[in-house]
């Protein structure tokens, strides 16, 4: 288990920013300098077919960069850290609603998490988030943590399952600092691995158990992500 930093960039309504590939290109050569990030995932839109869901657009860019230790995350995000280059690196994304949340990240087993995306194909992920609050989150954690994971263990294709929790944290980023209830996610190898999971009699098993959370607000949010990996 690792600490990860969840930086998300949301259009601004009525807009539908794409970052270009040589933008990506500088972003990628930025992370590679992290000291002390063991991992980086850049999330990048996609689209995938849900039975119950549908909150729009993909947002134009997310990361999730992960670190052994808290105080590592920290410095990447302090006044002189490296991630305050992320805005000359991503000009394309000026005007969005950017946002910044570090998390306790835990992973579960399944079957087969064999990778198996063709060449120059990346996989898609199911990102998930509850902005909450809930009544009593450590109910709500319980609950989720004892329920949901062995239902996505039972997706056919699945390759990952891994929930996010919120720490609390220091960060000198520009990003507006959020404190969602939680985050997840699962990955398949590809879009349509995704929909046909997202199309199977274990979606309707997830929502039954989803009319039995613990009280909260604030609703959730589901988007399709292509997940490139990158570790320095």
């Amino acid at each position: 288990m690792t600490f990860a930093l969840m930086l998300f960039h949301e259009a601004a309504p009525g807009t539908t920013p794409v970052v270009p590939a040589e933008e990506l290109a500088a972003l990628r050569d930025l992370l590679s300098t992290v000291p002390g990030m063991t991992e980086a995932l850049i999330f990048t839109p996609a689209t995938a077919r849900d039975q119950y869901t549908d909150d729009g657009a993909s947002p134009p860019l997310g990361l999730q960069l992960h670190f052994p230790r808290l105080e590592l995350l920290e410095a990447a995000c302090a006044p002189d850290g490296p991630l305050q280059q992320l805005g000359s690196r991503l000009p394309s994304l000026a005007g969005t609603d950017a946002t910044a949340q570090a998390f306790w990240r835990r992973t579960w087993d399944v079957p087969d998490p064999q990778i198996c995306t063709p060449a120059g194909a990346l996989p898609c992920s199911f990102v998930v988030h509850y902005p909450g609050p809930a009544q009593d989150d450590n109910a709500w954690h319980a609950h989720y943590m004892a329920g949901h994971p062995p239902l996505f263990a039972r997706f056919p294709g699945i390759r990952w399952i891994e929930i996010l929790t919120p720490v609390d944290w220091v960060s000198f980023l520009p990003h507006t600092k959020v404190r969602h209830l939680q985050r997840n996610r699962i990955l398949f190898d590809s879009s349509d691995a995704l929909t046909a999971a997202l199309q199977s009699p274990v979606r309707h098993e997830l929502r039954a158990d989803y009319h039995t959370f613990p009280a909260y607000d604030g609703g959730n949010k589901h988007f399709a992500m292509w997940t490139e990996t990158l570790r320095p």
